[in-house]
């Protein structure tokens, strides 16, 4: 299991006490040779990122690179923004130290020379996790890339819940580790009651979920549905998508309100989908929680559709359905993403669904073309 240190405050941060990378930036002489997209020069960085990760082509040289970065107001780094590192080495650990000196946060920085994958499937297991490196109260979790590295691509909305029901075990948030999954360690989503400070707020319940993707908490309480910020880059065409689940549903579903739905029954949410990650005006782009599966940036999509209730390991193998032809070029340059997705409640982005469904993943699988 991997393990990161930071310390932070808890809960709401007063003033001086912010220790956060917000934006790193990399900047060399030929972008155009060493970076697939302009765009990859420049890293948002969100509130629970420990990973700051820069992909450059196969043959860029990382020996003696300068990221730079904005920190909260008032804060510093060390090492400092600017120097000069031999990133060839592995990742570099910075250090961020709070305007009013109490708190720390440390980064690890990585710059990752990247072939085209030409795996044909992609494995997504669910081993490598621990508790959150900054608040220490809900799990993380850890995919295994191509070259046997770890990097953090998977994403939850546990740090939402952290606001709402602060007194919560790490076992008692929406998306917690199963120790027995269907083979080792897999992953369970349970849809979960916020308590008072969700009934005031008008958000009743957090669904339990897991992405490919970003989480932004700092917009989350004002604008969830574009705190899920969906899709990594990807460089292979995908075929199939495939894995195991379980599904109990909760036992009743209740809307917006907190009014019961007679006759319903909640429902989950597994899919996958590939879709171009820049607009027309070279501008990136990233889906969101109003717009994964109705882009118009969309390439292609693997539903289940309906997830039939089960309490035994069941398998699913969905195809991916193209809605246009894939530019070869434009994937040899890192111009599409891919999200996975899963969710207990189908309908948790607007706070309909059934407290204690729960979906359980395990052993999921992207069965890809195979590309030189």
């Amino acid at each position: 299991m991997m393990t990161v240190t930071n310390t932070s405050c808890f809960g709401s941060e007063p003033d001086g006490c912010e220790a956060d990378i917000e934006t790193a930036t990399l900047h060399v002489d030929n972008p155009g040779e060493f970076f697939f997209q302009l765009t990859d020069s420049l890293q948002a960085v969100f509130s629970t990122d420990s990973i700051i990760t820069f992909a450059v082509r196969g043959d860029a040289d990382v020996h003696e690179l300068a990221p730079t970065f904005t920190l909260s107001p008032g804060a510093t780094v060390t090492p400092a923004s600017g120097s000069v590192h031999d990133f060839s080495q592995g990742p570099v650990t910075y250090t961020v130290t709070s305007q009013d000196g109490h708190w720390q946060r440390r980064y690890r920085v990585l710059v990752v020379p990247t072939l085209i994958t030409v795996a044909d499937t992609l494995f997504y297991n669910f081993e490598h996790y621990e508790l959150d490196p900054v608040f220490n109260r809900y799990y993380i979790w850890y995919n295994t890339l191509p070259d046997g590295s770890l990097g953090n691509d998977w994403a939850t909305a546990n740090d939402g819940y952290r606001i709402s029901m602060g007194s919560a075990t790490a076992m008692d948030y929406p998306t917690t580790p199963l120790l027995n999954g269907y083979e080792g360690a897999g992953v369970c989503l349970t849809t979960r009651d916020t308590g008072p400070f969700g009934r005031m707020a008008n958000k009743r319940l957090a669904a339990g979920n897991m992405y490919l993707g970003t989480f932004d908490m700092k917009i989350a309480m004002s604008d969830h549905l574009h705190a899920t910020r969906f899709g990594i880059p990807f460089t292979s065409r995908p075929d199939s998508f495939t894995g195991y689940y379980t599904f109990e549903p909760g036992a009743t579903v209740q809307d917006f309100y907190g009014n019961p739905i007679a006759g319903r029954t909640d429902s989950a949410s597994i899919y996958a989908v590939f879709y171009r990650n820049h607009d027309a005006a070279g501008n990136e782009v990233v889906l969101y929680g109003d717009n994964v599966l109705s882009s118009d940036l969309l390439v292609a999509v693997a539903d289940l559709g309906y997830v039939a209730p089960t309490q035994q390991w069941t398998q699913w193998n969905v195809k991916f359905e193209y809605r246009e032809e894939v530019d070869e070029q434009l994937l040899a340059n890192r111009g599409y993403s891919m999200a996975i997705v899963f969710s207990s409640s189908t309908s948790g982005g607007s706070f309909t669904g059934a407290i204690g469904s729960r979906l359980c993943i395990d052993k999921v699988r992207l069965i890809c073309s195979h590309n030189e």
